[in-house]
């Protein structure tokens, strides 16, 4: 979780109140059944955390990664 979701108000998209008809009853199930749409929701929420995982990575690297000038050049003591 990041610090500015606790302030900001939630992002449209993220719940669906709609198709969260899963509530638990008691002692009836210990284990809740997904559906296929379910899994492809899941599937697809990893697959876009993952892409910005990388996009993140690839600013930070350029960021503090090693400059462009210095790569030819041999480090000075």
């Amino acid at each position: 979780m990041i610090l500015l979701e606790l302030f900001d108000p939630a992002v449209q998209g993220f719940q669906d109140i709609e198709a969260d008809n899963s509530k638990p009853v008691w002692r009836t199930s210990r284990k809740t059944k997904l559906t296929l749409k379910q899994i492809r929701k899941l599937r697809r929420m990893l697959d876009v955390r993952s892409y910005e995982k990388r996009t993140y990575l690839k600013k930070i690297q350029s960021q503090y990664g090693p400059q462009a000038s210095a790569e030819g050049a041999a480090p000075t003591l």
